[in-house]
């Protein structure tokens, strides 16, 4: 955080007395809101989302929510319009806070951070470069309303993620192997009315070089809610070369696509809010990489993987084209059927997402089989948090219709959790994998049958074995030929792992792929392909 010596410099954040914000608007007495004054760090005019957080405990660096843990940190919000410098602006912590107004927060010891998320993507990854950001004050003995009023100088700007979160120097000399391959899209640039571009990190086996002539099957690969392009890298990719050059996994070459947008993360699915993202990767940008490439050219050498979010996109891009795709190995897949929404039919009648018929909350979260957050919980934070790049929100720009303004309609009431009908018919027609295989099997069929291959665990920290179990139970009566293999006791988490190797699912994975375009391949091959992880 900034020191002391900046401090003077501030934005000051105080709790707002009748003296202090004589000159500011009239509010009803009985919230409470915190006044900012825009200080020497606001060099212009500045917009986005003030965030203040605020914790019990003292001597935190930092003060931020944990998803894992929804109820630890309450948040007020607002959205700030051309603040300018030595401007003042108002936030009410008791209209757009969670979990309750701050008003309503017990005596004690507290922890105070502010921030101004300028570019509105603290809800997909967190506090961002360029931020306007607070040190972090402590409030010793503290009530709402009562005694001195405290103030917070939030003067400093964030910078950019630790490492972790980012390709740093050493990370792209340590990756000469992989290549960026960028490709700006037609479709989507027509549809945005800006350039908007493909990207993906192209990983090439270890022999690519000493073999000129000969060419590769191929596997897209893509990654869950959370990820973007230098965690694809800096993680899976490097991960992928690594096993392949110690021979844990046959030569193939990988694409580690993108699927990030502010909105959330698009899953290369054609959406009248996203765009056309399925039609822009089928048609534009895997010619266009197997022209520059020696990939093979068959849709039987085309493979699909990815997690979470990422296996959820790898499903439909098997199901809604399946003579491009020769088969998808997809992991923890978000919701294939809508019949189990992370535990919520929502196709039963009044379906409300974050409550049963009795009243008790529909779970969203769990950890060591204890329940961490219910699905109402998860959805409100998000949407204080804003309206954008969150993870329901996300369904929402895949899923949703547009509305007359141009935003998504919303599946569900973020206050009631209720379910909007006309929405989830839109859903339903367009987006639940398990209803579309059913509808179109006569046509689709023969190119899906023995295609998809599924892999989650039966502790999935997010419910998703359980719509895992009714897609599978869908493909079993079409005679699908399917591959579900549930793993006993892992979670969102740990699936790939043994005991030894937390990637080990992968080196299988790859070599199911790879016999499936070589069938005839060595005999390690086919022994790693045949374990059963169970």
């Amino acid at each position: 955080m900034m020191p002391r010596t900046a401090r003077a410099a501030a934005l000051t954040l105080v709790f707002a007395s009748s003296v202090a914000c004589a000159q500011l608007p009239q509010r009803a007495s009985q919230h409470l809101f915190f006044r900012i004054n825009a200080g020497a760090a606001v060099g212009a005019p500045v917009s986005g989302r003030l965030l203040v957080f605020i914790a019990r405990g003292s001597g935190a660096k930092a003060v931020s929510i944990d998803e894992f843990h929804p109820d630890a940190t309450w948040v007020a919000a607002r959205e700030v319009h051309d603040l300018a410098p030595g401007a003042a602006v108002e936030i009410d912590t008791d209209a757009v806070a969670y979990p309750q107004p701050f008003s309503k927060l017990a005596p004690g010891d507290y922890q105070v951070q502010a921030v101004l998320d300028v570019d509105h993507t603290y809800n997909y990854s967190g506090l961002g470069a360029g931020d306007l950001i607070s040190p972090v004050l402590t409030l010793k003995n503290w009530a709402p309303g009562e005694g001195a009023e405290p103030e917070l100088a939030l003067s400093a700007t964030a910078s950019a993620p630790p490492p972790r979160y980012r390709l740093t120097p050493a990370d792209l000399q340590a990756v000469t192997h992989l290549h960026l391959a960028v490709q700006r899209s037609a479709a989507l640039s027509r549809f945005w009315g800006r350039p908007t571009f493909i990207r993906a990190w192209v990983v090439l086996p270890p022999d690519y070089d000493q073999h000129p002539s000969r060419h590769y099957p191929t596997v897209y690969w893509t990654h869950g809610y959370g990820g973007d392009l230098a965690t694809s890298c800096k993680f899976m990719g490097t991960q992928v070369y690594e096993r392949m050059a110690a021979g844990k996994m046959p030569p193939m070459i990988w694409v580690m696509l993108d699927e990030h947008l502010p909105t959330g993360t698009h899953e290369f699915a054609d959406s009248v809010n996203n765009g056309p993202w399925g039609t822009a990767l089928t048609r534009e940008y895997i010619p266009w990489l197997e022209s520059h490439y020696r990939t093979l050219r068959h849709a039987r050498d085309r493979f699909l993987q990815g997690h979470s979010s990422g296996g959820w996109a790898t499903l439909q891009l098997e199901v809604d084209y399946p003579r491009v795709f020769g088969g998808t190995w997809s992991t923890s897949p978000d919701p294939s059927d809508f019949h189990d929404f992370t535990g919520v039919n929502l196709y039963s009648p009044h379906a409300n997402v974050y409550h049963r018929p009795d009243g008790s909350p529909y779970p969203l979260v769990r950890m060591n089989g204890q329940v961490i957050a219910s699905f109402g919980q998860f959805a409100k934070l998000e949407d204080v948090l804003g309206p954008y790049g969150g993870q329901m929100a996300s369904f929402d720009w895949v899923f949703s219709p547009r509305s007359a303004d141009g935003s998504p309609e919303p599946m569900f009431d973020r206050a009631t959790g209720d379910v909007d009908p006309k929405v989830l018919a839109y859903w339903s027609a367009h987006y639940d994998l398990a209803r579309i295989v059913k509808t179109t099997w006569a046509q689709q069929g023969p190119y899906l049958r023995g295609r998809i291959h599924v892999y989650v665990g039966t502790a999935d920290t997010f419910y998703l074995d359980g719509a895992a179990h009714r897609f599978d139970a869908v493909l079993r009566g079409l005679g699908a030929d399917a591959h579900f293999t549930y793993r006993a006791g892992r979670s969102h988490f740990d699936l790939y792992a043994t005991s030894d190797d937390r990637y080990a699912l992968i080196d299988t994975i790859a070599a199911q792929m790879y016999l499936t375009a070589y069938p005839g391949a060595a005999a390690k091959w086919k022994s790693l392909a045949a374990m059963p992880f169970p």
